[in-house]
């Protein structure tokens, strides 16, 4: 207090208005010592159930998968679980590597030219290619599907309304789902920075006309965004053999665990295009020789985008990364290989297609919503049994399971229904528990 030249703590916080100050102690409990704080703690964690304790078949943006024990030891290496950020390339050369590893098979599974090290997650992701996209067309609109995760499109908003970016819906077809063309044609002109789509949908379908979506995009010059979850790239065509100029996507399900929520990780990759590559936002890691022997050297490339230039020029505000969930995303897809990605694919597709063939044949439950092929994820209504989600939902919990995401208010059109998640690691046995006690709660009424 002598140092920094006041007399009382109470000086700190002269900037506060003095009717926010607090006039009396905090009631805090006694002090307890390392042993009690440490069984206090536990005590709370132990009311916290996993997906390792129960059946959990909700996704919506985050989702169950099996993280192989050799990840984790890897990404525990001092190497990697300190270095949050090669701020000295020349003597970074091992995470830099890791992350040219990771952006070199982010490019091969999405079929683009260059990725980035990765974003926050797949919404910021989707905030910034819009905001890069209208950078590159000078436009500023960007249509997105109206089946869009609510959370997702938030933040798109968040990021698109202070550069005076609109964002328009367009419709669906209330059978399949699949995006209504017609609606799409009539809505884009040119003012259309770029067509934004999610494939597989965040209702868990297949968009089946991505060919015609892309191409009436870049018939009015405008982009064309392509929203995926990496998991689905083992077995299905990827966005940069159907004409996506960005992809953007959650890497979450590539070697980084629920984790309550987050650390989540966005994938953002681009055609190569130099026009395009300079306005992506975040950290591109280059591969490059010595001058002297020859010897490969890496390096942080085009860092004019971030924060080594002044503020108002930047592309972009995001300069921390997720170095560490990008290695540990490196080291699951090295691990699979293209092979392991293709099963990887097959086993959630089985699964969660065996789960809807038998939520089907229960009576007064429709599944899915959408008479469209689904990958790991698909909606299930309850309307005909005259349930609402959530009464389904607290139900399944008594029973030890976990139900799925209520999107009723999300999506009021489609009535009681919710979004059901069904990844590798739900056995046979899981899904037929969930169907058996589903089937109950339905019989019960």
């Amino acid at each position: 207090m002598k140092e920094i030249g006041i007399k009382s703590i109470e000086e700190l916080y002269a900037d506060i208005p003095e009717k926010y100050l607090l006039k009396k102690p905090l009631n805090l409990p006694e002090a307890l010592s390392e042993f009690e704080v440490k069984k206090h703690v536990e005590a709370l964690l132990s009311k916290n159930k996993t997906c390792e304790d129960m059946p959990i078949f909700l996704g919506a943006g985050c989702w169950p998968h099996y993280v192989p024990a050799a990840v984790k030891e890897i990404i525990q290496r001092s190497e990697f679980l300190t270095s949050y950020t090669p701020y000295q390339p020349e003597i970074s050369q091992g995470i830099l590597q890791a992350l040219f590893e990771y952006q070199s098979m982010i490019c091969e599974l999405t079929a683009m030219d260059v990725a980035n090290c990765s974003m926050y997650d797949w919404a910021s992701a989707l905030g910034e290619a819009a905001r890069m996209a209208s950078r590159v067309t000078r436009r500023n609109e960007i249509l997105v599907p109206r089946i869009i995760h609510p959370e997702r499109k938030a933040t798109l908003l968040t990021y698109t309304d202070p550069a005076d970016i609109s964002v328009k819906e367009i419709a669906y077809n209330p059978q399949t789902g699949q995006l209504d063309l017609n609606d799409l044609e009539s809505k884009t002109s040119n003012k259309t920075a770029a067509v934004y789509i999610e494939n597989p949908s965040y209702l868990g379908f297949i968009e089946e006309h991505v060919d015609e979506i892309g191409g009436l995009a870049h018939k009015h010059g405008a982009l064309f965004i392509v929203g995926v979850d990496p998991t689905s790239l083992g077995i299905f065509k990827p966005p940069g053999e159907y004409g996506a100029d960005i992809v953007v996507g959650e890497a979450q399900p590539l070697g980084n665990p629920m984790n309550f929520g987050g650390p989540l990780l966005g994938i953002f990759a681009c055609r190569d295009d130099l026009n395009i590559v300079r306005q992506m936002p975040g950290r591109i890691i280059g591969l490059t020789t010595t001058i002297e022997g020859g010897k490969h050297g890496f390096c942080m490339v085009l860092q004019t985008r971030e924060q080594h230039i002044r503020r108002e020029k930047a592309t972009s505000n995001i300069c921390s990364n997720e170095a560490l969930c990008a290695v540990a995303s490196a080291v699951y897809m090295a691990l699979l290989g293209p092979q392991g990605l293709r099963k990887l694919g097959e086993t959630i597709m089985y699964r969660a297609n065996y789960a809807v063939h038998l939520l089907s044949r229960i009576r007064r439950v429709k599944a899915p919503v959408f008479k469209s092929v689904h990958f790991k994820e698909f909606t299930v209504n309850f309307d005909a049994a005259g349930l609402s989600v959530k009464d389904v939902n607290q139900k399944l919990l008594g029973m030890g399971i976990h139900g799925g995401r209520d999107i009723s208010k999300e999506f009021p059109e489609l009535g009681q229904t919710a979004l059901y998640c069904v990844t590798e690691i739900h056995s046979k046995e899981d899904i037929e528990l969930l169907v058996n006690s589903l089937e109950k709660i339905v019989l019960s009424g």
